[in-house]
């Protein structure tokens, strides 16, 4: 059982990746941020469009390994409609899931990031997307770098 578990994260991250959601500029985009992983190579850009307390719609472009594709991919599937405190919580189940694999309440299709915590090297590759999507939404505009995050 657990195995077909994994294989079926594993093709779900595999699909993320090799087909990434919302990998586009968000031409309206009332909020961006950059972010880097200078070890990996991962260079994203997180663009939101919030009404209110509400991420209305969430899109990322640039380039990274697999990991982190589908992590930005899998974000913005997991965000829209969600208020700003929902996502915080959220961003905060899902940090501690990527560093333990501990899986906290009904997070869907993001425990496929879970296993992550087996590959330490790759635990920033899969939050930095998260990381730069939590700097836009706050509005903090900046580049976030793997380097300078606490994981």
């Amino acid at each position: 059982m657990f195995d077909d578990l994994a294989d079926l994260y594993q093709q779900l991250i595999l699909d993320h990746n090799q087909s990434p959601r919302n990998f586009l500029m968000l031409p309206d985009a009332d909020c961006r941020a950059h972010g880097i992983n200078p070890n990996c190579g991962d260079n994203y850009t997180l663009y939101a469009k919030v009404d209110g307390d509400v991420v209305k719609e969430i899109s990322f472009q640039g380039s990274g390994c697999a990991i982190s594709k589908a992590s930005a991919s899998l974000l913005t599937v997991s965000l829209k409609g969600k208020t700003k405190v929902e996502m915080k919580t959220l961003f905060d189940k899902v940090h501690d899931m990527i560093l333990t694999g501990n899986i906290d309440g009904d997070v869907g299709s993001l425990a496929a990031l879970a296993g992550v915590h087996k590959f330490p090297e790759r635990t920033k590759c899969a939050i930095l997307p998260w990381h730069a999507a939590m700097a836009a939404v706050e509005g903090r505009g900046e580049t976030v770098s793997t380097e300078t995050e606490k994981e």
